[in-house]
């Protein structure tokens, strides 16, 4: 398990204000899952030892190297209709009933 010290160690002596933000980013780290907290201090571990830009805010520093959620797409159902020409599944696309909306559309991941 990374603790807070394990990633303070590695971003502490990054910038000149490191120690400014020891409490918000201490606050971040822990909102993050134990896979979220292994991305990020991989992600920035090799940055440095690459000479890649980290922000020296480590505030900063753990949102830019956290992982992105999943990407998704989303188009209406007229949309869907005229590219596809109908309204059974296709290529990842995912009909989906939105109730408080009334409405259709389709989502792809």
């Amino acid at each position: 398990m990374l603790s807070f010290d394990s990633i303070w160690e590695l971003v502490k002596n990054h910038g000149g204000v490191a120690d400014f933000y020891i409490t918000d980013a201490a606050r971040l780290w822990e909102t993050y899952s134990e896979a979220q907290r292994e991305h990020i201090y991989r992600a920035i571990q090799t940055k440095l030892a690459t000479g890649k830009f980290v922000h020296y805010n480590p505030v900063k520093a753990f949102v830019e190297n956290a992982p992105k959620p999943p990407r998704q797409l989303v188009m209406s159902a007229d949309e869907y209709y005229r590219r596809y020409g109908t309204q059974a599944n296709q290529d990842g696309w995912v009909r989906t009933f939105l109730p408080e909306q009334q409405k259709t559309i389709y989502i792809k991941n």
